[in-house]
């Protein structure tokens, strides 16, 4: 294996139906499936949810008047997202736990960092919700910094489409994929990957990011064993 610890990134959207709304069972077997495979090859997975199927605060700001608070609603979304891999996980026989940076210690744990890479060493897949903790920050920018926090070699962004264009692919016959792009192409161009928060924290630390698509199936193992796949962000 080309990694031997890997935080993926989900999106909220990565876990819901092809609109990319609610939960939908199918998604959820695809993703677990594929951690289990790697988790299979000794990898310490750790996953971070995000919650844009169910709320993100920008939905809800002409709605709420605090936008703090939005961002709050959307953090409790991320929670939801993570009990629901978590069952899917169990499902296929892996040992998981939820862990949140706000803490609802009824359903999941408080992130604490070293009670985290326990669990890891330990064998078990650890899902990141509640993103920072703090409002203004996005899901994004906490895979970066628990990526840090927890030694990963690499941030996976797994997504719907096959890496990162110039334009949008579903808008754009002749848009571009790049194969490999760095930080600072990332940023110029404004590509939009990652916040310029998450960008910023990877090229400080020198952590690189894929992204790629996790629904075609195989394709998580493909990435962790070092194969080609998406688009490779690194400082050079």
């Amino acid at each position: 294996m080309a990694y031997s610890s890997i935080l993926l990134k989900l999106s909220g959207e990565a876990l819901g139906a092809d609109e990319g709304h609610a939960l939908e069972r199918e998604a959820i077997e695809t993703i677990a499936r594929q951690i289990r495979a790697v988790t299979e090859q000794g990898v310490r997975v750790a996953v971070v949810v995000g919650g844009g199927n169910i709320l993100r605060g920008a939905d809800v700001a002409d709605t709420i008047s605090v936008p703090a608070t939005a961002d709050q609603m959307g953090m409790l979304a991320t929670m939801i997202n993570g009990l629901a891999l978590m069952d899917g996980l169990e499902r296929h026989g892996m040992d998981a736990r939820l862990m949140s940076a706000i803490w609802a210690e009824q359903i999941c744990e408080p992130f604490i960092r070293r009670r985290a890479m326990r669990h890891q060493e330990k064998g078990r897949v650890v899902i990141l919700a509640g993103g920072t903790g703090n409002p203004h920050f996005t899901t994004d920018t906490t895979a970066a910094l628990r990526a840090n926090e927890l030694g990963c070699d690499v941030v996976l962004k797994a997504t719907k489409v096959d890496g990162i264009y110039d334009k949008d692919p579903a808008k754009h016959s002749d848009a571009k994929r790049y194969e490999h792009l760095t930080y600072r192409q990332v940023i110029e161009q404004d590509l939009r990957v990652m916040d310029l928060t998450a960008i910023t924290m990877c090229m400080d630390h020198d952590l690189p990011i894929q992204v790629f698509d996790v629904f075609t199936e195989g394709n998580l193992e493909r990435v962790v064993r070092g194969e080609t796949l998406g688009t490779t962000v690194t400082k050079a």
